[in-house]
């Protein structure tokens, strides 16, 4: 049946009654009634079952007393918190055998975790970075980010940035030209947020408060590792800390400078993981590009090095010097 498009509608909770219901069930409570057409302004004090029917005249509501009103709301959360009490006793004496096993075994630190499956995986993430109180340390390898994937970090992120908490991010040089992670980065910039970027990162790596960090435990990224042994922890800090050294600031602009032959910073990355034996794709992957891209380089590494095959590439980079500069330029930034 279609809806009546000249019959108000109230979308709120009895909790948030609007101004035109409560004065008419003032108005009720003050006179003991109120005509049926009066309270079409508000149908939500139906809805609410705030009147009933005048069991003498249909064309009267009368108002429910509000204590009786109240009790009718208040008995079904009463009624659920006593559910939940009795959930809680009947788990906590559920692992409590379990738990005294536990703190008996010296094997059994939580050193290390694995988390199987996205699920999982992101709701370890969001416990840390809801019990996150100073620090997260981030690696985000690859290029631009997928919207979903941004918006999920975006909601993940603004509570710890409305708490105070320190943000340092580490990117690969191509997220620069993705406006999604652009637009991402200049709306949690209010905070106490630091990015930087580098040519070429390790695998993601998230850690909190010094204390808990997350690794990828297989290319597709469907399981992971928590771990909160102290050691291995501190290890990945120092990591962190060395690559962010390296890095440039993402308000700087990345100091490509170019060989006499006209190659770039980004195409001697290249050939340096080509001379390694890398192929199109790993480096691609390796350098947060996509293989088009990176081909596109190649080609032109190639055209400027004179090169006719893939096998004569390899020997020209090595003659031509140019990973030597790559290395002068990388001791020159640090």
């Amino acid at each position: 049946m279609p809806q009546d498009a000249t019959k108000p509608t109230h979308p709120h909770a009895v909790t948030d009654l609007c101004e035109e219901g409560a004065r008419l069930y003032v108005s009720a409570l003050t006179t003991g009634r109120i005509s049926r057409s009066e309270a079409e302004a508000a149908p939500c004090l139906l809805e609410f079952a705030l009147l009933h029917p005048d069991p003498d005249d249909a064309t009267w509501l009368r108002p429910v007393p509000p204590s009786v009103a109240l009790a009718q709301r208040l008995h079904p959360i009463e009624r659920e918190i006593v559910d939940r009490r009795r959930l809680s006793i009947q788990l906590t004496d559920a692992f409590e055998p379990f738990m005294a096993i536990s703190a008996q075994s010296p094997a059994n630190t939580h050193a290390i975790t694995v988390l199987e499956g996205f699920d999982r995986i992101n709701a370890a993430l969001n416990l840390a970075t809801a019990e996150c109180r100073t620090e997260m340390l981030t690696i985000q390898p690859g290029g631009g980010r997928s919207a979903h994937v941004l918006t999920q970090a975006l909601e993940r992120d603004r509570p710890l940035i409305d708490r105070g908490v320190s943000i340092r991010t580490l990117y690969q040089h191509t997220a620069r030209y993705s406006q999604g992670t652009l637009a991402y980065v200049e709306r949690i910039s209010a905070g106490k947020v630091e990015i930087r970027t580098l040519e070429e990162l390790i695998e993601r790596l998230i850690v909190f408060d010094r204390t808990v960090a997350f690794i990828p435990a297989r290319d597709d990224r469907r399981v992971a590792l928590e771990l909160r042994h102290p050691g291995l922890v501190e290890y990945l800090i120092k990591v962190f800390e060395q690559l962010w050294r390296r890095a440039v600031p993402l308000v700087e602009e990345v100091p490509y400078d170019p060989t006499p032959e006209g190659i770039s910073g980004v195409q001697r990355s290249i050939a340096r993981l080509l001379v390694e034996g890398h192929v199109d794709e790993a480096i691609a992957r390796r350098l947060g590009m996509n293989v088009r891209t990176c081909r596109a380089h190649i080609a032109k590494l190639a055209a400027a090095l004179g090169s006719g095959s893939r096998a004569q590439l390899g020997f020209l980079i090595a003659k031509s010097g140019i990973l030597e500069e790559e290395c002068l330029s990388s001791g020159a930034s640090n």
